[in-house]
């Protein structure tokens, strides 16, 4: 067990918290999507009132070690007063640490609150070599007493500030990473049953680790989305123009009968809604998945696939869901991922969304609401899902035996 923001005294201590505001943008710079803010809010607000002296940072973007205004963390900055109601000191500072920024961090009272500017601007903060992560990690240790990781998003990433700064200050958990932990780990290892699992996605390739570690564990297992058609081929199907993961078809057989021996329900498409090209205005038809015509290519679940898979996630104890079952953001293709979401809403499971497209979803035809959890870490919680030990988990301290 790793220790949480609630086993640390932090009464005059300044805290150097790792969020994840790693937020859309407009042309104008404005945010379209605060859900990322909103998450940190309660860990921030916690240590705040806790007495902590508050020190803030984040990547956004790919500004490649570069610093570039268009990446810079300033309206983030702005967006944060608003939401704690409380000034959030902020420069923009090309180099991240600079003297002034030294010298404010040093000055502030309990209570007070600074953000840094995107640690991307520094070439060290993801450089693959630890040894080149680690001035910079130290850097950002000297400012503080105790780290905060409260990244999810980013807790698959070995960086100086997810990961490296922990090895030179104490380093704990914030609320929204023990959130997601206990969501997802709970799912995996102590789920309420049956558990059923639904994904998504293009190639079965991208997603044969999360599958092998879901085939020990769920209860059935759902495909849509591109990666279908790859296992309706590998079954003897003509997939017309759709998607297919070659490379993929001898994983899918593999997957297909590792599912049968474990006894686990592996339930693809029966019907599909084709069209004659990927364009959402393109000529279309429900077809049955032994019907695709050879012009054609299948970009979503049909009605009768989304009635089969409404009817399993009803009976289902906990459902993960991660990957959209078609082309979601063409409104024509958009019947099945609705549905999958709608029936979520509505089962009474414990519903768990794995970031990513599938939360993109869930919040644009409004259903993220009624989720038990939507994670905010789509490669993250992907890697969580595999078995994989995450590097800004994995480096926090742990809890006293």
């Amino acid at each position: 067990m790793k220790q949480t923001i609630r086993d640390f005294d932090f009464k005059g201590r300044t805290a150097l918290v790792r969020c994840d505001f790693n937020v859309p943008l407009d042309a104008e710079g404005n945010i379209t999507d605060d859900t990322r803010i909103v998450g940190a809010l309660p860990t921030i607000q916690y240590l705040v009132s806790h007495g902590a002296r508050v020190i803030l940072m984040s990547h956004l973007g790919r500004p490649k070690g570069e610093p570039k205004k268009e990446f810079s963390l300033a309206p983030v900055a702005a967006d944060l007063a608003k939401k704690l109601g409380r000034h959030v000191w902020f420069q923009s500072v090309e180099t991240v640490l600079g003297d002034e920024v030294r010298a404010h961090a040093a000055s502030l009272a309990p209570g007070d609150v600074m953000l840094l500017e995107n640690t991307r601007f520094r070439k060290e903060e993801d450089d693959k070599d630890k040894e080149v992560q680690a001035p910079f990690a130290r850097q950002l240790a000297a400012l503080a007493d105790v780290f905060v990781n409260d990244a999810f998003g980013t807790a698959h990433r070995h960086h100086a500030s997810t990961a490296g700064v922990a090895d030179y200050i104490p380093a704990v958990m914030g609320f929204l990473i023990e959130k997601e932990l206990k969501y997802l780990g709970e799912a995996l290892e102590n789920p309420k049953r049956p558990l059923v699992a639904i994904l998504g996605g293009a190639k079965v390739s991208d997603k044969i680790l999360i599958i092998e570690n879901l085939i020990k564990k769920v209860d059935a297992l759902l495909i849509g989305g591109g990666m279908a058609y790859t296992f309706l081929k590998s079954e003897g199907y003509e997939i017309g123009r759709s998607l297919l993961d070659a490379d993929g078809l001898g994983l899918a057989q593999k997957l297909l009968a590792d599912a049968k021996a474990g006894g686990v329900e592996f339930l693809l498409p029966v019907d599909v809604k084709a069209a004659a090209a990927f364009d959402n205005d393109a000529p279309s038809g429900i077809c049955k998945i032994s019907e695709i015509p050879a012009d054609m290519q299948g970009l979503d679940i049909g009605p009768e696939t989304a009635r089969l898979f409404a009817e399993k996630i009803a009976g289902a104890g906990t459902v993960l869901w991660n990957g959209p079952m078609g082309v979601f953001e063409m409104p024509n293709f958009a019947d099945g991922t609705i549905a999958v979401a709608k029936a979520m809403a509505e089962s009474g499971a414990v519903t768990l969304i794995g970031g990513g497209d599938s939360a993109a979803a869930a919040a644009q035809f409004g259903f993220a609401g009624r989720m038990s959890h939507v994670s905010t870490g789509g490669g993250a919680s992907l890697e969580f899902i595999e078995g994989k030990a995450l590097p800004g988990v994995e480096a926090l301290d742990d809890k006293p035996v």
